[in-house]
Order: C-alpha cells, then structure tokens, then sequence
C-alpha cells in the first residue's frame, strides 16, 4: 500500500465459509496449556468461551507464508501492503455454548476498511465480522478488529502508556514463558513468528522480546470471570488491545465486577503499570 490512496471498498462483503469439529483433544491441550483449573473436559460439554480461536485454521501452505510467518494476503483480507498486522480487538457475543465433539460451521465477512494517517504513519483497519452455528442455531458471532501499519524503527522504546486501574477485586498474575506462547501458536496453527522465534523478533522486528498473543490475553481475562464467577456463562465480552506484552517480564491480569449486576470491566496491566488491554464481560 503506498499512502492510504487504495480503494480497498470492493472487499467489503467478501465472505468465506469453513467448517471444523470441536475435537476434544485439542480443547484439553488447551486447558493445559493454559494451567485451567477446572474440571477435565469431556465430549459434550460446554468449551470455555473464546477457545473457539484454536479450531478453524488457516491452512496456508509453508510455501505460501511471507517472512514473518503470516499466510500471503490477497485471498480473503485485502493485500494492503503494510507490514505488520495485529490483532486489534474483539466484540463478541455467545447466544448459546458450542459443545465439544460437535461440528460448526463458520462464516465470516468483511465488513469494513477503513484508512487513515497515525502518529506512527499510515494505518489500516479492517473489520471481520465471523459467525458460528452448529446447525441448529447461532453459537458465537464475533466482530474481529486487524491493524494494519508500518514497522518501528528497530530497538526504538514504546512511549509510554495510560496508567492502569489500581482498583481490580479480581487478580491473576502471568509469567510468560515461550514455552506457553509455542504452545497457543501451535494450538491456534500461528505461524507469526514475533510469538515464538526470539532471534526474529529481537533481531528483524527490534522487538525486546517475544510478543504475547493477544487473543491469548483475552483468553485470560475470560479465564479469569471463569474462576472467580464459575457458575457464569459468559453472554458477551469485548477487549481492545492498547499496548503488547513481552515474555520477558510478568503481567497482570485483573477485573471489577459491578456488583449490582452480572458485569465487570476487566484489563491487562504490564510490568511498568500501563494499561495494555481492556475488556468488558457480561455473564449469565
């Protein structure tokens, strides 16, 4: 993409459909992954919201992979020519559980792209909208926010960012460890090497050090209404992601509920107290 001049407005409404069943396996793997403490998970039973995000894979051959180990644009995303891409937030809604064992099907649309010109230069955000049924009705329909942008110059150091809420009745603390980001890149089939290849990150990126996925944190914030609420069924979770995480420090995962209803604000705090994700959930 040269500038932000590209019409990228004949990709919206493209859509692609695909179809995978919730293997039982690959959701243990994840609760293990994830040191989840509730009970092992048996076929039928409801799979924790947002582990959908390790089934329908992309699977973009070895060949067809660009340097940093994404898929090649230009089949269902737009081609927009900006280097980095990342996963920018979420809204999503659960009107009934998937169970585990079933067969979905996924259909998913562009809804938007939007351009326009940052602090850091050009940007692009397109918005995919993703919808699962299990053939007798709606089970997620997901709003997926990417970003598109240019590269940082390599070692350049992160303004800083808001400060996080001091307040959280709720909190999870988080040691990374690439052995946990290889693990949901290969559970998740993402190839992105910022999340598992130090050298890469480090040496080609600047990056001071792995990347924390950024669906894995929202997977934790998740994670963690699950185990203080473990009676809830999640009914709608939204997050925007504000700042990343790297592996070489731990991090804060924390909530507030509201107390009056069935709602809390949650939010990812790093090692220097930025805020670096922020959520909102409502249970059942």
């Amino acid at each position: 993409m040269s500038g932000t001049n590209d019409d990228w407005s004949d990709w919206v409404g493209r859509q692609e459909e695909a179809c995978d069943s919730l293997d039982l396996n690959r959701a243990r793997a994840l609760q293990a992954t994830l040191d989840d403490s509730g009970a092992v998970l048996e076929p039928g039973a409801a799979l924790p919201p947002l582990w959908h995000w390790a089934y329908f894979w992309s699977l973009a051959s070895t060949a067809g992979l660009g340097p940093d180990g994404h898929a090649a644009r230009g089949e269902f995303l737009p081609p927009i020519d900006l280097p980095r891409r990342m996963w920018a937030g979420s809204r999503v809604v659960f009107p009934k559980p998937l169970a585990i064992g079933s067969d979905i099907t996924r259909r998913s649309t562009i809804k938007s792209v939007a351009q326009k010109i940052g602090r850091s230069g050009p940007l692009a955000f397109v918005t995919v909208e993703h919808v699962l049924d299990d053939g007798a009705g709606l089970c997620v329909v997901e709003e997926h926010d990417i970003v598109y942008r240019e590269a940082a110059a390599k070692g350049a150091a992160l303004p800083p960012g808001k400060p996080a809420p001091a307040d959280g009745a709720w909190v999870q603390n988080v040691s990374p460890s690439p052995v946990l980001l290889f693990r949901y890149s290969a559970l998740t089939f993402n190839g992105h090497r910022i999340h598992y290849d130090q050298p890469y990150t480090t040496q080609e990126e600047g990056y001071p050090g792995l990347i924390v996925h950024g669906p894995l944190l929202a997977t934790l914030m998740v994670g963690l209404v699950r185990r203080e609420e473990p009676a809830a069924r999640v009914t709608r979770f939204a997050f925007r992601a504000l700042r990343p995480i790297f592996d070489t420090r731990p991090f804060t995962v924390c909530g507030a509920p509201d107390g009056r209803s069935n709602r809390a604000d949650l939010w990812v705090t790093d090692h220097d107290g930025f805020l670096a994700m922020q959520g909102e959930v409502d249970w059942a």
